[in-house]
């Protein structure tokens, strides 16, 4: 008789690993928004506090690694949602999330040049980030109008479109201090008249 090989579940990683792999990816995007893709993954793993095996280990190519920042942003952007929601009124936390949205837009215009540099293009990683975020602030629009604090005709999308639309005309320095200002005004003009 054969004995049955009792199928584990996959191990997590331990926890000093994954401390490692979250540094890698904070010094990483830093270094991609100053170096573009051509950042030395050596200075990276050294300025990490890493050995370059630990940073092979987790990110075995250059792309892989690039992919990883990017999806790491889209990742902390999401579940900023759930923190807010949790700790603030739907308006506030729609504008909260607005707001961390810009962040989000800068870092991906710094970091462009080297998404653009992946096997295959950005538009590959653009696709599935794009989805969640459209989910997230259909989310938080949702609750913001299940609350009453703003009007049953705003649609996430038009919302959304704005911040994107800033983004794209915004290329001299202050555009990112226009996008958080047209945050409060898209907040304001939101709201449900009493």
């Amino acid at each position: 008789m054969a004995k049955k090989r009792l199928q584990s579940a996959p191990r997590k990683p331990r926890i000093d690993a994954q401390r490692n792999r979250e540094r890698i990816l904070e010094v990483a995007k830093e270094e991609f928004s100053r170096e573009g893709a051509d950042a030395r993954l050596d200075e990276i793993a050294k300025r990490a506090g890493v050995g370059a095996g630990t940073l092979y280990r987790h990110f075995p190519t250059r792309d892989a690694l690039i992919e990883a920042v990017y999806r790491s942003e889209v990742e902390k952007l999401v579940a900023a949602q759930q923190k807010f929601a949790a700790t603030m009124p739907p308006v506030e936390a729609l504008r909260a999330w607005m707001l961390l949205l810009v962040d989000y837009i800068a870092a991906k215009h710094i970091i462009a040049p080297a998404l653009n540099a992946v096997v295959g293009g950005a538009s590959k990683l653009y696709q599935g980030s794009r989805s969640q975020i459209q989910g997230t602030m259909e989310t938080l629009v949702q609750r913001a109008k299940n609350s009453g604090d703003i009007r049953r005709d705003v649609d996430a999308s038009d919302l959304l479109r704005a911040m994107i639309g800033v983004s794209l005309v915004g290329s001299g320095p202050d555009w990112q201090q226009s996008a958080k200002r047209l945050v409060g005004i898209l907040i304001e003009g939101s709201r449900r008249i009493q």
